[in-house]
Formats: C-alpha cells, structure tokens, sequence
C-alpha cells in the first residue's frame, strides 16, 4: 500500500535536493507531498502546498511577510501553519511520514514543527548539525536526527547518497503498520520513572505490572526522560504512574544534569491520575564534568564518578532537606488519593548500607521532612528496606493497581 511522505523543505534554496528525494520516494513506491517553508526567495519547483499556503494557515499574510521576506518575521506563521496542515492529515491517515531538510535555522523551523506532532509518527530531520548536542532540536519527541555531514547545498555524489538514505528510512518507517494503542484492553499504560541505582527494581515493578495484565514505559529519569513522561501523561497516552525515580527533582534544584523542569512532577497530580511515588536517586546530583575532575564546591561531599563524566556527589542534611521541600511544593498539585513510598534502607544503589554514599543522618533528615511537608491526601508509607527490594517494589505495584481498579469503580 502506498504511503504519504511529507517533505518540509525551502524551496528557494533546496530546490534540486527537494527534487532529488522526490524522486526517491516515488522511486521506491511511495508518494511525496512537497511542502514549501521558504520565504527569502523564490520557489525553484513547485510545491504540492505553497509557502502562502502555508503561512497563511499559520494566521500571516504572504503580501505582508513578502515586503519584509525574514525567516524571523515568517517563521511563527510557517511553524504554525506546517503543525495544523500536518496534525489535520496525520489525522485522516493522508501523511504517514515527515521529512525535514535544513541547516541551522532550517532544522531549528523544522524540528520544532516536528515536535508538535504524535508520538509515534515517524519524524527525520536531515541536519548539518545533527553531530553535536541536539537536544534542543529533539526536545522529548520521538524524532530522528540524520547528520548530511557536508553542507546541504545542491546535489553532489555524496549528497545524494546521504538523501536517497534519508528517504529510504521514511519510507520504511512509513510503511510498518505497527499501531500505537494506549490501552491493553480497558487497562491504562502506565509510566514509571527509573535511573541506572533503581533498574533491578524496575525490572521488577515490570515483572508484576504484566503480570497484572498492564503494560508499562519506562523513562530513563536524566532530565528529557521525566519530562517525556509528564507529556505523555497530558496527550493521554499515559494513564498511570509509578514515579520511582526522583534525581530530576534534586538536579533541578542544583540546575545540574538531569533537571526535569518546573512541571516534572506536577501533571499526574494536576490530571487526577492514580500515582505511587518514591524518592528514588533523589539523595545526589548528576553532575557533566571533565573525566574524574572533582568540582571544588563537593570536594567536601562523599561521592562516586557514575561514569568517568558524571560526577555524583550526595547531598548533605541541609542540601536534601531543600529537595524535600522542592518535591512537597511540587505535589501541593494532586487532586487525588496518591501513595508516597519511603524505603528507610537507602532510595538508590549508592546509599544502602555499606554503600559509597551512605549517610543514615543525611536519610533521616530527608524523610522527616518529606513527612512533614507532604499534602494531606498523599498516604505516606515508611518500610525498613531499601528501594530495589522486591516486597517494597511488588506493595508499590499492587498499590498502584489498586487506585486504578478504584478509579474504574468511580
């Protein structure tokens, strides 16, 4: 069956590369559907939707934007107007794919109309600044970043090998038929947030969430992986939480490695959805250094190199009290019942007994506090172990399920 590959492209500057993957995608058997978000020149072929189409979706006029032809002034209207063109077709299954073309400011229009889109829905950017940190391009959707490696300026040998890859992979991932579906039967997805001190406890909590007839997706917890969740969770895809692991909350603090942002932790609250918590990782920072350099402010700190680049230092009893404080504010959100889970026996590998960042004082003053602050309708549970023990991870599986089959009932 034929699929629909969209191509963002400006076609006053790309116009024989736009051309090129074209005729790749017919080639292989597919159709594209060109789509013009150039402005600075004029159209070197025709687009399938014009870039005053385009703008004009986006709520901008081309006359207007014409007298005064930016990217800077266009961009809102040309961003706007490719999300709602987009979404409209993604919708009645008329596009199956997108693929972006660009430099920096093209990667930069495209991506961002990218991250609008669904998860799922095969994104591939072709950028000149795929090979460095991409992170802002990607932001927390699911999209493919293919480096061109030379500039995108016209056709050449290799230019046009790295293309006709490009369109290839749009057009495999265009043509799996693999549905994302939300639900196992009436049974919500459930998120659960994890780091590398928690993963044999994950790996449990997802034995006994399948074994209850639910299925889970895990989110590493380093910063893009908490706030991947949280959106998740607003899209309705996710309809449940076992939030393990809580480090983005103690980075965001520090504004360190894997900061989670202001709504880490807020939108299961906000949204009514049943939640179990626990502090897991949330005693050190993650910190990106020089290998093994030691910042001069923790020198004084028990810690561990989590790799030669990832400096973890653990927090002492006036730093992590700060966290709890910052954790308590963030759940004053919560609608709902919700259980928060305290393993008195260390919340990560590096803090059980014997462990290199064990500090039993620095524990204690975290918890009280955290029971002190904690919202009325969050059920605190305190249990003598540590946060990878299968019995504290199986109550807090059977918790969850628990609020969901009650929230079944309502």
């Amino acid at each position: 069956m034929k699929k629909t590959i969209a191509l963002l492209v400006t076609l006053d500057t790309k116009d024989q590369e736009a051309q090129f993957l074209k005729e790749q995608i017919e080639a292989i058997g597919h159709e594209a559907l060109l789509i013009d978000i150039g402005v600075i020149g004029k159209a070197g072929i025709e687009a399938d939707i014009s870039r005053a189409e385009v703008i004009e979706k986006g709520g901008g006029s081309i006359i207007e934007i014409l007298k005064d032809p930016t990217r800077e002034k266009s961009n809102p209207f040309v961003v706007k107007g490719c999300i709602d063109i987009l979404n409209k077709k993604i919708t009645s299954n008329e596009v199956h794919a997108v693929l972006g073309l660009g430099g920096t400011q093209g990667t930069s229009t495209c991506c961002e109309i990218m991250q609008a889109l669904p998860y799922g829905f095969p994104k591939i950017m072709v950028s000149t600044i795929a090979s460095g940190d991409t992170s802002g391009f990607v932001g927390i959707k699911d999209i493919t970043m293919m480096f061109s490696v030379s500039d995108i300026l016209k056709l050449n040998p290799f230019t046009r090998k790295i293309l006709a890859n490009a369109s290839a992979a749009a057009c495999g991932m265009a043509a799996v038929e693999t549905k994302f579906v939300m639900k196992k039967g009436d049974k919500p997805l459930i998120g659960m947030s994890n780091l590398g001190v928690l993963t044999n406890g994950s790996m449990e909590a997802i034995k006994h969430i399948e074994a209850k007839g639910y299925e889970v997706i895990v989110f590493h917890a380093v910063g893009s992986g908490g706030r991947a969740m949280e959106q998740m969770m607003k899209e309705g895809i996710i309809g449940a939480v076992f939030d393990y692991a809580m480090g983005e909350i103690a980075d965001d603090v520090w504004g360190v490695l894997r900061a989670g942002g202001p709504e880490r932790l807020t939108v299961a609250g906000k949204l009514g959805l049943p939640q179990v918590l626990c502090p897991g990782g949330a005693e050190h920072l993650g910190i990106l250094v020089p290998p093994n350099e030691v910042p001069e402010e923790f020198k004084n700190h028990q810690l561990v190199f989590h790799s030669p680049v990832v400096f973890v230092p653990r927090l002492n009893e006036e730093e992590i009290i700060k966290v709890a404080d910052d954790i308590c504010q963030r759940l004053q959100h919560t609608k709902d019942k919700a259980y928060f889970m305290i393993p008195k026996g260390g919340v990560g590998r590096y803090s059980y007994e014997g462990g290199v960042l064990e500090d039993k004082a620095s524990d204690a003053a975290f918890f009280n506090r955290l029971k002190e602050k904690m919202p009325e309708n969050i059920i605190v549970l305190e249990r003598d172990t540590y946060a990878e023990d299968p019995e504290f991870v199986k109550e807090a599986v059977d918790l969850l399920i628990g609020l969901i089959e009650d929230a079944g009932r309502d």
